[in-house]
């Protein structure tokens, strides 16, 4: 039951994110609807979301079908890009310099989240999981870069929003790590956890 409802929410969510590179539909949609469109947007991507969320859940309930076996190391390597994963989509919030490198910081903070979580992870579910997102957003950067988005091109002076997005981004992979992941997701990422 949880792939089948993993996978039409991953179609649900994916495409709704697939279709803003569409420029001219999306355009013409959003002068047909307004405001609405927006709203459409929202629902449609917040349904996906939640038929991931759920479709995945029963997955993991249900018996993980196992692909691969990860070894033990790449729960470390995962860790640490979690770190850097969060900190990047973070700036994404912020001017920065951080935001600069990133260019479009949210695409590279999803791209390492999903590249992170496939590094540890061997199951089917997973790997289709992380796996979409990682395609999607590739996809998404390659299309940006396609229609000519540079993304963030400049950042303050001084490295203040810098030191604010690592505490920051640091303060946030903890309470992710500490209560979110082993309690919603229900697999710990801290020792003891």
């Amino acid at each position: 039951m949880g792939l089948s409802i993993l996978i039409p929410g991953l179609v649900v969510f994916l495409a709704t994110h697939v279709f803003v590179t569409f420029r001219g539909a999306r355009a013409s949609l959003m002068e047909r609807l307004g405001v609405g469109y927006r709203v459409l947007f929202g629902l449609v991507a917040i349904i996906g979301l939640a038929l991931i969320i759920w479709g995945y859940g029963h997955y993991r309930t249900e018996g993980l079908i196992t692909v691969w076996s990860p070894p033990a190391f790449m729960r470390h390597i995962t860790v640490g890009l979690m770190l850097i994963a969060v900190i990047v989509f973070t700036s994404y919030f912020v001017p920065s310099h951080i935001k600069m490198w990133a260019k479009h910081p949210m695409l590279t903070g999803i791209k390492t989240w999903a590249f992170a979580h496939l590094l540890a992870n061997g199951d089917f579910g997973s790997i289709l999981l992380f796996g979409s997102f990682l395609a999607w957003a590739v996809y998404a950067r390659i299309a940006a870069k396609r229609r000519g988005d540079l993304g963030a091109t400049a950042a303050p002076d001084g490295w203040g929003n810098d030191i604010i997005l690592v505490v920051l981004g640091a303060v946030i992979f903890f309470v992710l790590g500490r209560y979110f992941h082993p309690y919603v997701i229900g697999a710990p990422v801290f020792t003891g956890a």
